[in-house]
């Protein structure tokens, strides 16, 4: 080696093989897509969050869906959707209430009758409100819970049960018909203040809607049949669900 030649150099090491470049990622394009989302879906730009509250909101819209699926063209509520975020509202402890919005035409009384009794049992206080329509097999989800609310322009739909599809005619049929129609009319006068003579007569009642036999009952005449128990909207509503979550907070620490 030279004299002359610098001892702490070195030779030039291997190129290493050059990685694969990653992407940066460009917060502004998942602000654009989350904006895009929404708009979509709610067909907003901005949603209030309810992360850290207490009370878990279910809407039931539409025709609630049963075992059979519904064209696509449907707006539905789909059973096997809402059972499950029941179960989680039970038990999860962050949930202290529930709060059931309706809007719905009803569907299929197996499944509505089902998530009826779902609401019933839970140990958690519930408060429902008929918005627009609770109508048909609406009507037992509405009064499950236990206040209930609804709209002074809401409408609710009383009429007997109806079979579609193939429909063999023979007594074992009309039996299984009454039976379940029994099924729903217990419920219902279990769950409210309606009588079940003053409820069968608005079932079968006649001329008052066009195509079938029923009552169409409006905001406060759901009321005063004793259907639901206050005529409110949304405020009412949580003020209430409120009561009785301080109510069953209180009456938890009694029995402690």
């Amino acid at each position: 080696m030279p004299e002359n030649q610098n001892p702490s150099t070195t030779e030039p090491s291997a190129p290493t093989p050059s990685q694969p470049s990653q992407p940066a990622q460009n917060p502004n394009n998942d602000q654009k897509s989350n904006l895009v989302q929404k708009i979509q879906e709610l067909g907003q730009t901005n949603v209030a969050e309810m992360e850290n509250s207490n009370i878990h909101c279910i809407t039931i819209v539409g025709q609630i869906e049963g075992h059979m699926q519904l064209p696509p063209q449907n707006k539905t509520t789909k059973y096997e959707h809402i059972i499950p975020q029941l179960v989680a509202a039970e038990q999860n402890p962050k949930i202290e209430g529930l709060l059931l919005i309706l809007n719905t035409v009803g569907g299929d009384v197996e499944a509505g009758l089902a998530m009826s009794e779902m609401v019933a049992s839970m140990s958690k206080p519930t408060v429902a409100l008929v918005l627009g329509g609770g109508h048909s097999i609406g009507v037992p989800i509405a009064v499950a819970a236990d206040h209930s609310f609804i709209a002074e322009t809401a409408t609710m739909t009383i009429h007997p049960i109806r079979l579609t599809g193939l429909v063999i005619g023979v007594p074992q049929t009309f039996e299984y018909l009454d039976k379940m129609q029994e099924r729903v009319i217990n419920f219902v006068t279990r769950h409210s203040n309606i009588k079940e003579e003053h409820f069968k007569d608005l079932m079968f009642a006649k001329g008052n809607l066009t195509r079938d036999i029923g009552t169409n009952v409006i905001g406060r005449d759901a009321v005063e049949n004793g259907l639901i128990n206050e005529v409110g909207g949304i405020g009412n509503a949580l003020k209430r669900l409120n009561m009785l979550i301080d109510e069953n907070k209180q009456n938890g620490d009694m029995l402690q």
